[in-house]
């Protein structure tokens, strides 16, 4: 084991023992990780207004990273705080990092050993698979932490690498996420892009990369703060440059913005709503249609308006790879009209059917639509779509068998990433009718019942063969699983009987 590795696990190894004291204490993964993303900024930036790199950075004198290593006890504390909230004001990635800081931990003496922590390392010389390693894992187990809701901010690692070998992205082109999270989707793009196996990068194809390829929005602050700093971690963006990571609502307008690709997985739960106080003083939820000239339907369906709005968003020859849960496949109404249109306007070739039991939000029963979009034209520019169903007699646990990046490798070999255009199916109905790669041509697909895409096609072998059943625990979760599903729908029913949602 080389110096370089022992030395990596030893980083890693320190930054985890020091989460799990604070545990003790009753501070969060979150808010640990939210403390470490300031305190690291802070240490990173210290060393880069020093040689070799000597840039000049907007941070005061009086906050920068050696003011918080000369203090301790009653005075650190107090000098921390006040040094949030100032940097809270600064402009550019500063400022949005700090926005609305506070100080979780609460005993001067762990804040000073953070500090101290921080200190020992040399940042900027890490390896930023390094730097990276230690944050995705601090995200991954903030996303565990089911209390604190992080997890709906986190993809699995697994499915977005697998989408974004399917996508291939190239270099010189650009690449949003409407509703980024912490930025699984840029960090992996990043990552396939980077990747010498794959593209041997100019000086200027690099500066692009770092600089003016990615565009998101995230309206949460914890996550989209998060985001900023995995980013910075990973090389991507600038100290001192303005971010390009938006905290406004991306459904709320068009902004003109047209990328070559769209990469995401939109929040989960159907309504968009918006709190208001009524005459009376009480708190009411209004649902939140979206009116805009570009879309297709208006709904207050929050996922039907992100698949439009990403339809807007890609230039003409533009495509994406985008997270959808079942109801956007079957949904009648607005949701059929938004199927018609997507099937006409855009080339919707590809659909993978995803288990349940991989992401942090419970019962999810979610697909990948992959669509490329086309100029305006007379017929419909979908001729086939291809299903691959890897949800029926698949059995995935968060904890006991979570999703790997091999588990996908059989759907991108079907995907045929080099040629979408030549394309074999698995499924037969004489030789194999258990394959999971089918074919449905427009045809088949509009004369269905809604245009629905809900389409399965295997035998649930879990109903028909009784002398095989799972494990009594996989049984029991199933069954948490499915009840949970329920519950959440009638909470929606009940909000919207009595017009809460």
């Amino acid at each position: 084991m080389s110096n370089e590795t022992n030395n990596t696990s030893g980083i890693i190894s320190k930054v985890w023992s020091f989460c799990n004291t604070l545990r003790d204490d009753g501070v969060s993964y979150g808010d640990y990780l939210e403390q470490l993303t300031y305190l690291l900024f802070l240490k990173m930036a210290d060393e880069f207004s020093k040689p070799p790199y000597n840039r000049k950075l907007s941070i005061p004198k009086e906050y920068a990273w050696e003011s918080l290593t000369l203090r301790k006890g009653a005075e650190l504390e107090g000098h921390y705080t006040m040094l949030l909230r100032e940097l809270s004001k600064a402009k550019g990635t500063l400022g949005q990092i700090f926005l609305k800081s506070q100080n979780k931990i609460q005993d001067p003496a762990k804040l000073f050993k953070l500090i101290r922590m921080i200190d020992e390392e040399q940042w900027t010389i890490m390896d930023t698979d390094v730097k990276g390693n230690i944050y995705e894992g601090l995200l991954e187990k903030n996303a565990e932490d089911t209390k604190s809701g992080a997890g709906q901010y986190f993809t699995p690692r697994a499915l977005i690498k697998a989408m974004v070998a399917c996508m291939q992205p190239q270099p010189m082109k650009t690449i949003a996420d409407p509703a980024c999270g912490t930025g699984g989707f840029f960090l992996t793009a990043y990552d396939y892009i980077s990747n010498q196996a794959n593209f041997t990068l100019t000086r200027e194809e690099k500066e692009f990369l770092k600089l003016k390829t990615f565009y998101g929005n995230e309206i949460v602050a914890g996550a989209r703060r998060l985001c900023l700093m995995n980013m910075f971690l990973h090389n991507i963006g600038d100290i001192d440059s303005e971010t390009f990571i938006l905290s406004t609502d991306s459904l709320i307008a068009d902004t003109g913005l047209r990328v070559d690709y769209v990469l995401t997985n939109p929040p989960f739960g159907k309504k968009s709503s918006m709190t208001f106080t009524n005459e009376e003083g009480e708190q009411e939820k209004e649902d939140l249609t979206y009116n805009r000239q570009d879309f297709w339907a208006t709904t207050s369906n929050k996922q039907l308006n992100f698949v439009q709005h990403i339809r807007t968003m890609l230039k003409t020859n533009g495509k994406a790879a985008v997270v959808v849960p079942d109801n956007v496949l079957f949904e009648g109404g607005a949701g059929e009209t938004v199927r018609k249109r997507l099937l006409e306007t855009t080339d919707l070739h590809t659909i993978l059917r995803l288990p349940t039991g991989i992401f942090y939000a419970q019962g999810v029963k979610a697909n990948v639509l992959f669509f490329d979009n086309k100029p305006a034209s007379k017929d419909p520019w979908t001729q086939e779509v291809w299903i691959y169903d890897y949800r029926t007699n698949v059995r995935h646990t968060l904890k006991k068998s979570p999703l790997k990046f091999e588990d996908l490798a059989d759907f991108i070999n079907c995907y045929n990433p080099a040629n979408r255009h030549k394309r074999e199916q698995t499924w037969n109905p004489e030789t194999n009718p258990d394959g999971r790669w089918r074919k449905f041509t427009y045809d088949e697909i509009v004369s269905r019942d809604k245009t629905s895409l809900d389409i399965t096609w295997l035998k649930d072998k879990s109903l028909a063969d009784l002398d095989n059943l799972p494990d009594p625990d996989v049984l029991a979760a199933d069954i948490i699983e499915n009840l949970e599903a329920a519950v959440e729908s009638f909470k929606e029913i009940m909000a919207a009987i009595n017009g809460k949602e």
